[in-house]
């Protein structure tokens, strides 16, 4: 079945089965296994930039470990590789939930670049607390490093988040469970 799409308006595209939305991950929802475990029917859009900003791992997660933010610099320089994907507006409201709208994250609109340089608008989570001390565990840092490899970000970007130090998750039930997907 072919979709009719009406106007878009910031990030969001009418159609006739609803509303849906352009979303840019950056960190854990990067890997289609861990965003297709959370969301479905998530279509992978495309591979895009986020220009002035840079990923960090200092945002505090529910289970005080470091969870991926895009930090925002202004610095032209500094730039975020990640994976948009069209969701439904039931979707979107799933997502903000697991993501934890209003307590972990914030949702907002961004522009961002394609290959061929074609400007978007996206909806992405920011931090809405963040503690520099705090690392990742480290199968947290598995979802974004498998997500960023089966998306094909640069090889320089993947190196970059490589090198993050970890933690290892003291609830080991919880670390199987998040790695299972890849097996």
């Amino acid at each position: 079945m072919k979709r009719r799409r009406g106007v878009g308006f910031a990030g969001f595209e009418l159609d006739n089965g609803g509303i849906f939305m352009k979303y840019f991950a950056y960190g854990s929802n990067m890997s289609l296994k861990r965003i297709h475990s959370r969301i479905a029917n998530a279509k992978v859009f495309g591979v895009y930039l986020l220009k002035g900003y840079d990923l960090r791992f200092h945002m505090v997660g529910q289970d005080a470990s470091a969870k991926c933010d895009a930090y925002k610099t202004n610095n032209p320089l500094d730039i975020i590789e990640g994976v948009v994907f069209e969701i439904d507006s039931n979707s979107l409201l799933k997502l903000d939930k697991i993501e934890g709208v209003g307590n972990g994250y914030d949702r907002v609109a961004v522009n961002v670049v394609g290959a061929d340089g074609d400007v978007i608008v996206a909806m992405m989570y920011v931090a809405k607390k963040i503690d520099e001390s705090l690392l990742p565990y480290d199968w947290y840092k598995k979802h974004v490093v498998e997500g960023a490899k089966s998306a094909g970000l640069s090889a320089s970007y993947i190196a970059a988040i490589d090198k993050v130090a970890v933690v290892t998750d003291p609830d080991k039930n919880r670390s199987n469970m998040e790695v299972k997907i890849y097996s």
